[in-house]
């Protein structure tokens, strides 16, 4: 039997196995692999009990009450810096040349020092003219004087009328009366030659200069400012409620805007009340040492005396002068934030004016440390006073 033929009945076989095996794998693919069995937990270990965290120590706190104090009662005010008393010095005499200028704005003058002449020239010559006609008015009256003794030793021996004795006496009565008004022209052309010179009134300081040299001036023109003796006042504005409480000699403080305070005294008080502003006038005399200028304006302070006032220290108010505020301990010994209102600050107190009452202790210091709610340790003694 040939080889071939003998192979044929073994590869018969083998296809009849494939044909068996590959059904069977297929089978095996399709179907899911087992889930695998968890391990057995252990059971959880019995818990331990948590240490507690250690308690934060109270912060220790004083406490302090309202303190009652006499202070001075002020009346906040503002105003103008103005002359005490300001002279215009003028031209008594018009169609004069002005000469000579001899004296600057801010210059400090004397009683009669000479701050411009006047051309002259004109007013002398006219006294010239007006002594003249003196003259001749006093050799007319001379001539009459001696007419009428005359007439009066031959009027007895009838060597003068009646009617020519009364005529020399009228003669010499006019002749008086042009003697009279001679004087008179000479006495104004001297005047005017005073008034060609002008002369300071009084002690004080220059604060306007307007003249200038080479113009003509007319009568009456302003020519200088003066500030009488250097002097300055406050004229400060003040409702009309508060100016019934001011008198004379109530002591002022006002602030100079370099920083210094400046004392002065009241002058005066104005008598009426604007109806427009509701206002009054209070004239303060300030001291000559000032660093103060007229025109300025400042704010300052009048004294009313003294009144009670309570105070605490600024160590126990939050933000004084806005919306301030104090600790107090309630009774769990937290603290609460109260609202109170302040007023006036003076070295470290501050005055309250309202939201808090004698008979509450509040926190003395270190207020920024601390905020609402926080358990704090206050001592059981007695509140401290400062």
């Amino acid at each position: 039997m040939s080889p071939l033929l003998q192979t044929r009945p073994r590869l018969k076989a083998a296809a009849l196995i494939l044909s068996l095996l590959i059904p069977a794998s297929l089978v095996l693919s399709a179907t899911p692999a087992p889930t695998p069995v968890p391990a057995p937990q252990q059971p959880p270990a019995a818990d331990k009990p948590a240490t507690p965290p250690a308690a934060a120590p109270l912060r220790n706190v004083t406490l302090v009450r309202l303190k009652t104090e006499l202070w001075p009662e002020r009346v906040e005010a503002s105003g103008n810096i103005m002359p005490w008393h300001e002279s215009t010095i003028s031209s008594e005499v018009g169609g004069l040349r002005l000469a000579s200028v001899l004296v600057s704005e801010g210059d400090t003058v004397k009683k009669g020092q000479v701050l411009a002449r006047l051309n002259a020239a004109t007013v002398e010559t006219d006294l010239d003219v007006t002594n003249a006609q003196l003259a001749e008015a006093e050799a007319v009256l001379a001539q009459a004087v001696a007419t009428l003794e005359r007439a009066n030793r031959l009027a007895p021996s009838g060597g003068v009328s009646r009617q020519e004795l009364t005529l020399y006496e009228t003669q010499k009565h006019t002749a008086e009366a042009r003697l009279n008004a001679a004087r008179a022209q000479v006495k104004r052309q001297q005047l005017k030659l005073e008034f060609a010179t002008l002369s300071a009134p009084d002690d004080g300081v220059i604060s306007s200069v307007s003249a200038a040299e080479g113009s003509i001036v007319q009568a009456g023109s302003e020519l200088f400012r003066l500030i009488r003796q250097g002097r300055l006042e406050w004229r400060a504005e003040v409702k009309g409620d508060l100016l019934m409480k001011l008198a004379t000699g109530q002591e002022v403080v006002i602030r100079s805007p370099l920083g210094t305070e400046i004392k002065g005294t009241v002058r005066r008080v104005s008598p009426t009340i604007d109806v427009t502003t509701h206002n009054g006038l209070v004239y303060v005399d300030l001291p000559a040492t000032s660093d103060l200028k007229a025109g300025l304006n400042v704010s300052g302070s009048i004294s009313l005396g003294k009144r009670k006032t309570q105070i605490l220290p600024a160590s126990a108010v939050l933000n004084p002068g806005s919306t301030a505020r104090v600790f107090r301990l309630n009774a769990d010994s937290k603290l609460e934030s109260i609202d109170v209102k302040t007023g006036r600050i003076k070295d470290d107190w501050v005055e309250i004016l309202g939201g808090l009452d004698d008979r509450t202790a509040v926190v003395a210091k270190d207020l920024k440390l601390l905020k609402e709610g926080d358990l704090v340790k206050a001592p059981t003694a007695e509140v401290v006073q400062q």
